[in-house]
C-alpha cells in the first residue's frame, strides 16, 4: 500500500511516499523549484502544490499518481470553519489586507485559504508543469476523492513525531505558529494507540510570538528565526519580566498570549540590513529565555499527566535547539527526541505515516528515523556526464575520504554532495560545506563565503562515539543528536582545539554520525583525525544566502563556481579552483 504525503497550507511545501509503514522518500519543494522555502506562508499561494517533490517521490518507487493508494495532506478545513461539513460559498471582503483579525485569531483571508485547500485534488491532477505531467495522468477527479485525506495539521506534526520515533512509548508535545485553530498540542502515544491529552488554540502562539519578534528584528518572519536564536546569545536578560507579562503560564501546563504593540514597548523597529544595538540582543535574548521557561513548563506538566520517560516534540518551534537543550537538561524525561523536518515540511511525513497507520492491514509501526537521508541521490555516471559537458576540470578520487581529509587539513573549504540528500532544513553531511575548525577565523571565512551575518555560529559534527570528549554529555554517557536539533556546552579544555565551532556563549550545535547512518561522512572524520588529531568538522549547509540547500550536481556547480568554495567534493570527483 502506498501512501503519499502532501504539505502545502503554509510554507516548507514538501512530499513523503510511505509503503507499508516504511517511509520509501521525502523531500521539499524548494530543493527542486530553487525558491527558499517553496513559497511565502500567504493565502494566495495556497494552491501551490509540491509537483516537483511530489514527482521525485513518485519516481524513487517506480510509480504513476494512478498507483497511490492513499493521498494525505496535512490541513484538515473543516476544522477552520469549526463544523463538520463545509460551506457552499465563501465570502471575502474586497481588501482583507484592510481588515483586522478576529478575536480569536482568524484571519481575513481564510475564506480564499479555505477555497484552495478544498479544490487541492482538483489541482494536483490539473495543475502539475508541463514537463511533469506523465506522472500525474490515468486518474479521475472521483477515484482521487475517493483515496484522499484531510489530516489535521497539528495530528500530522504529531504523528511525524510518535510514528518515527526510536522509542514505543513516548509523551508528545508539539509547537508551532498555528494549524487550523490549535498552536500547540500534547499527547501520549502508548502501546500502539494515541492519545491527545489537550491543545491550545490562537490566538494564544508562541510559534506567531517569536515571528513578530523576527520581523521586529528586522528578518524575513516564517524564515529566519533560527537568526534571533542566534543574535539571543549576544544579548542580557533585560526584558526577561516583560516577556514573562506577555507569556503567562497556567497551572495546567498550558500558557496565555496577551498581546503587545512592540514597537511602543521598545522603539521603532530594526530595518532589515541597519546595524544591530545591544536593545536589539537583548530583546532576542529575553524572548529565548521565556521560551525555554514556558517549553520547560509545559513538558514536565506532560510528564506528570502521561509517566512517559521518552518524550518527541515536532512543529517548527522545535527546530530552537538551545530550547531543547534546555529541555533534555532540565526536564523530567530521559531522553528527548525531535524529528529533524520538526517544521511544515515534516508534516507531510505526518500525515503519510498517520493514513498509512490507520489503514493498514499489518498493524504496527514497521520504521523507525534513524538517518533523514531520504531525498534524490545521483549516480557517479550522471555526475561524471555534467562535469564532462561543462568542460571542467576534474579528477577521480581513489580513496574519497582520504583525500578530502587532506584538503581539510590544508585549511580549504570543501563543497561536499555525497549520497540522498536530507530531508529537513539541516545540513547533515549530504549536501554540506565543510571545514576544518581548527583556526578561529574559519568561522568569519564560512559567514563571508555564505554572505551571512557576523553573529551567526557553524555547527560541528563528530563521530558519535567520540561526542563525549568533546563536549559536555551532562552526565551522559554519550551524546546522541544525529540531526543537529541540540546543543551542548564545549568542553574547557578542548575549546583552543576547536575554537570555529564555539559559540560565544560557550556552545556548539552538535551533530553526531555513526558509520551505519552514513559510512563516507564518518569515514571522512576518522581520516580527518588522522592527519589532526581532531574527530570533529565544521559542517554548514551547501547553500548561499537566500538560495535552498542545493539539490542537484547542477545545483552543486553553479553554487561552487559563484562562491568562494576551495574545492567541490562530489559523488567521487573532485573539482578544485586555480589557486
Amino acid at each position: 500500500m502506498y501512501t503519499l504525503g502532501i504539505n502545502a497550507a503554509f510554507h516548507d511545501c514538501s512530499a513523503t511516499l510511505v509503503r507499508d509503514g516504511v517511509v520509501l522518500a521525502a523531500a521539499e519543494e524548494e530543493r527542486f523549484t530553487r525558491v527558499k522555502h517553496g513559497k511565502r506562508p500567504v493565502p494566495f499561494t495556497t494552491w501551490q502544490l509540491p509537483y516537483h517533490a511530489i514527482d521525485y517521490c513518485l519516481a524513487h518507487a517506480g510509480i504513476a499518481l494512478h498507483e497511490v493508494d492513499h493521498v494525505a495532506y496535512s490541513f484538515d478545513p473543516t476544522l477552520l470553519v469549526g463544523a463538520r461539513s463545509l460551506p457552499e460559498t465563501i465570502a471575502l471582503p474586497l481588501e482583507p489586507s484592510r481588515q483586522p483579525r478576529g478575536p480569536d485569531g482568524q484571519s481575513p483571508w481564510d475564506p480564499l485559504f479555505l477555497s484552495y485547500i478544498v479544490n487541492a485534488p482538483r489541482q494536483l491532477i490539473g495543475g502539475a508543469p508541463h514537463h511533469l505531467r506523465k506522472r500525474f495522468e490515468g486518474l479521475t477527479l472521483e477515484q482521487l476523492q475517493s483515496r484522499w485525506h484531510f489530516v489535521e495539521h497539528h495530528l500530522s506534526h504529531e504523528a511525524s513525531a510518535f510514528l518515527a520515533a526510536p522509542c514505543d512509548d513516548c509523551a508528545v508535545l508539539t509547537m508551532d505558529g498555528r494549524g487550523e485553530r490549535a498552536t500547540t498540542s500534547y499527547g501520549h502515544f502508548s502501546k500502539g494507540r494515541y492519545r491527545r491529552l489537550k491543545q491550545i488554540d490562537l490566538p494564544n502562539s508562541l510559534g506567531l510570538l517569536y515571528e513578530d519578534v523576527t520581523e521586529y528584528l528586522g528578518f524575513l518572519r516564517s524564515s529566519d528565526e533560527y537568526k534571533v536564536m542566534a543574535l539571543a546569545s549576544y544579548g542580557k536578560p533585560e526584558h526577561v519580566d516583560l516577556f514573562r507579562q506577555i507569556v503567562r503560564l497556567d497551572k495546567e501546563g498550558g500558557y496565555l498570549i496577551e498581546p503587545m504593540n512592540l514597537v511602543s514597548r521598545f522603539g521603532p523597529a530594526r530595518k532589515y540590513g541597519a546595524p544591530f544595538e545591544q536593545r536589539h540582543m537583548d530583546i532576542a535574548h529575553s524572548l529565548q529565555k521565556v521560551l525555554e521557561e514556558t517549553a520547560l513548563h509545559m513538558a514536565r506538566w506532560l510528564h506528570a499527566q502521561t509517566g512517559a520517560r521518552h518524550l518527541s516534540m515536532a512543529g517548527g518551534v522545535a527546530l530552537n535547539c538551545v530550547m531543547n537543550a534546555r529541555i533534555e537538561a532540565e526536564g523530567p524525561f530521559e531522553s528527548v527526541w525531535v524529528q529533524p523536518a520538526a517544521g511544515d515540511a515534516g508534516t507531510s511525513l505526518g500525515a503519510a505515516l498517520w493514513v498509512d497507520y490507520e489503514r493498514r492491514e499489518s498493524p504496527g509501526r514497521h520504521w523507525t528515523m534513524q538517518h533523514a537521508y531520504l531525498g534524490p541521490e545521483y549516480a557517479d555516471e550522471e555526475i561524471e556526464r555534467l562535469l564532462d559537458r561543462s568542460r571542467l576540470a576534474y579528477r577521480r578520487l581513489d580513496n574519497v575520504a582520504e583525500e578530502a581529509a587532506e584538503l581539510l587539513a590544508q585549511e580549504k573549504i570543501l563543497g561536499w554532495f555525497q549520497g540522498r540528500m536530507e530531508f529537513g532544513p539541516r545540513a547533515l553531511g549530504a549536501r554540506s560545506i565543510l571545514a576544518s575548525p581548527l583556526d578561529t577565523a574559519m568561522q568569519a571565512r564560512l559567514n563571508g563565503l555564505k554572505d551571512r551575518e557576523d553573529f551567526r555560529p557553524v555547527a560541528p559534527v563528530v563521530m558519535e562515539e567520540r561526542a563525549h570528549e568533546w563536549f559536555d554529555a551532562r552526565g551522559a554517557a554519550r551524546i546522541c543528536a544525529p540531526f543537529m536539533l541540540f546543543v551542548y556546552d564545549v568542553l574547557p579544555h578542548r575549546e583552543r582545539q576547536i575554537p570555529a565551532v564555539r559559540h560565544i556563549d560557550g556552545t556548539a550545535r552538535v551533530q553526531t554520525v555513526r558509520r551505519d547512518q552514513h559510512a563516507l561522512y564518518y569515514d571522512l572524520l576518522a581520516a580527518f583525525e588522522r592527519r589532526t588529531g581532531v574527530p570533529v568538522l565544521v559542517n554548514t549547509s551547501f547553500n548561499t544566502r537566500g538560495l535552498p540547500v542545493v539539490c542537484s550536481p547542477r545545483d552543486a556547480l553553479e553554487s561552487f563556481w559563484t562562491s568562494p568554495l576551495d574545492a567541490l567534493v562530489i559523488g567521487s570527483y573532485v573539482v578544485e579552483k586555480p589557486v
